[in-house]
């Protein structure tokens, strides 16, 4: 009696033993799985972060964000690009000059307004507007130094300057400093052009209009 006892014993404390072990897989198991899932979920939200979708034509279209220091030379060059094809380019129209104007003077500081300002003054827009000239500008090249912050830049463009009867080409080399910005609506690149000059802008050659 008393070994069947003992037996009996023996046989829980050996299922208990099993059920504990079991019960321990099953734990480990579950960890194990719980781990991946957080990993795994992690990797995911991490994928879906990096992917951008952009609206063109109606369609989504993928794209994939960087870090901002590897496109600082391509968003510099468009910002500045910018810029100048706003200021510069310039129809006889009081409206059209002020709301390109106001667009440009968005993206740099008080050296752009200055020049505005000298040039109202001087009644250049005015003369524009009278003779009914119309002045366009292609940027033939952006220079910009990345590796000293402000970032240093020169502008290479062509003007043409329409006339009822001639078309004067002009060459444009300004140069300046970039400073980075919040991006607004105003301002998507998020730089800020500062001591802005004209270091050279002259006559290259004139051509009649038949």
């Amino acid at each position: 009696m008393a070994n069947l006892m003992f037996k009996k014993i023996q046989n829980i404390d050996t299922s208990f033993r099993q059920f504990r072990l079991f019960c321990f897989c099953i734990l480990g198991a579950t960890t194990l799985i719980c781990i991946y899932t957080v990993f795994t979920s992690f990797k995911m939200v991490s994928s879906m972060q990096s992917r951008i979708y952009v609206l063109a034509n109606g369609k989504a279209l993928e794209a994939y964000s960087s870090d901002r220091k590897d496109n600082i030379p391509v968003e510099a060059k468009d910002h500045i690009k910018t810029f100048h094809q706003l200021f510069f380019t310039l129809d006889p129209d009081e409206q059209a000059i002020k709301t390109t104007i106001t667009k440009a003077l968005y993206l740099a500081d008080e050296s752009a307004k200055k020049v505005y300002d000298n040039l109202m003054e001087n009644k250049f827009y005015s003369g524009l507007i009278s003779g009914n000239v119309n002045q366009t500008i292609q940027v033939d090249s952006v220079q910009v130094d990345i590796n000293q912050y402000p970032f240093k830049f020169r502008c290479f463009a062509t003007q043409d300057i329409i006339r009822p009867t001639t078309i004067s080409k002009r060459s444009l080399i300004t140069e300046g400093e970039l400073r980075n910005v919040s991006r607004t609506e105003n301002n998507s690149h998020g730089f800020l052009i500062e001591r802005w000059n004209t270091i050279e802008n002259k006559d290259l050659k004139t051509i009649n209009r038949n």
